[in-house]
């Protein structure tokens, strides 16, 4: 890629767009899920719907790392924070993530000592900077950011810095997909994958999706031309009667994926027996946790935790946004009691929350559609 712009080219969305209406069958509706939050914040900044027949309709999915964590999970870390001698660090887009009590950022404002990082790197430095001190490092991301946690833990075990640990909160893409597709609360024709995720897992564990699933699925970049490009091929795909993944992403995604990340994540992590998604419930094998080998650096190991299930907020409809079901405008307190400022739910606290992109995008209204919402 030399330029951003050659992906964001209108003449170029123009001709992907009148690609797209041809191959739309006369009184057939398409319903493709973007797994990615990045590919719901590309949709809704740069109007890509807006270059789509009403035939075809967008939904999101539970891509989001930040949107899933459920409230447990976030008293839990509190509960760590709040210990004596505790450094909690975690990436920004936690600092606001609401738990039962509160954020880190209003236990910060209580006396805790939390920070924000920009990588686990950064918290062992913390941790050799203050030997007398518990660092202790949010672990969140699917696939994409669990690389970096582990490559951190084995420096830090090669270093002999015991004062470090994780408190690992990483989730994997396929489980969720495969959650998506056993439930009864959508139909989908296909999927747009994810392009981080598949930077570190390539194209090949998709393979289920259409073999078993019978859906196809594109894995595209982050432009507006790449995802106007993956519609087009999922819809070719159902023009022909194929049903296969595809790579759109091909300048920076590799079919089988990076050995040395998976290497890297397999060396320190196991799956768990199950993990509670937000708005998913509890699903088998689909989350992270440090191996026994690493113990020493296993904050659920080190730290007493409540470890209790917290249910949302009756007023917030994250776990319908996160399995597109709705809208985020659909939702009884968008735009108005939740808003970035003051977020309910956590689709509207993270840079890749679908909330968040329509809030931010000015996305309240879908007259292309004649839906009628609030102006």
């Amino acid at each position: 890629m030399r330029f951003v712009d050659e992906y964001r080219d209108s003449a170029k969305a123009r001709a992907l767009s009148e690609h797209i209406r041809a191959l739309c069958r006369p009184g057939r509706r398409y319903t493709f899920m973007e797994v990615c939050g990045g590919h719901t914040h590309t949709i809704y900044k740069h109007g890509v719907e807006d270059y789509l027949p009403q035939s075809v309709t967008l939904v999101h999915g539970p891509g989001c790392p930040v949107c899933v964590i459920p409230m447990g999970r976030m008293d839990d870390a509190i509960a760590i924070a709040r210990q004596p001698d505790v450094i909690m660090t975690s990436f920004g887009d936690m600092m606001r993530v609401p738990g039962s009590q509160g954020s880190f950022l209003d236990a910060k404002a209580a006396g805790a000592d939390i920070r924000m990082v920009y990588s686990p790197l950064d918290a062992l430095k913390i941790a050799r900077n203050n030997p007398d001190r518990r660092v202790v490092f949010m672990g969140v991301g699917f696939e994409t950011t669990a690389p970096s946690t582990a490559m951190t833990v084995l420096r830090a075990a090669e270093e002999g810095v015991t004062n470090f640990s994780v408190f690992c909160n990483h989730v994997m893409i396929i489980p969720a997909i495969k959650a998506i597709l056993d439930s009864p609360d959508l139909r989908l024709d296909g999927f747009i994958g994810p392009g981080h995720v598949s930077t570190v897992i390539g194209c090949r564990p998709y393979g289920f999706i259409a073999a078993e699933y019978g859906k196809p699925l594109v894995c595209a970049g982050f432009e507006p031309l790449d995802v106007l490009q993956a519609v087009l091929m999922l819809l070719r795909q159902l023009d022909e009667g194929r049903c296969e993944v595809e790579n759109q992403y091909t300048r920076v995604v590799p079919w089988e994926g990076n050995p040395r990340a998976l290497a890297a994540i397999g060396r320190v992590f196991e799956p768990r027996p199950y993990f509670e998604w937000r708005g998913l419930g509890f699903i088998s094998h689909s989350a992270l946790r440090i191996r026994e080998e690493f113990a020493a650096y296993d904050a659920e190991r080190l730290f007493d935790v409540p470890g209790v299930r917290v249910a949302d907020p009756k007023a917030c409809q994250c776990g319908e946004v996160l399995k597109g079901v709705i809208k985020p405008w659909e939702c009884k307190v968008f735009g108005t009691a939740c808003t970035p400022e003051t977020p309910i739910g956590t689709c509207m606290v993270s840079s890749e929350g679908a909330c968040a992109a329509y809030y931010n995008f000015g996305r309240f209204t879908r007259t292309r559609i004649g839906e009628a919402v609030r102006a």
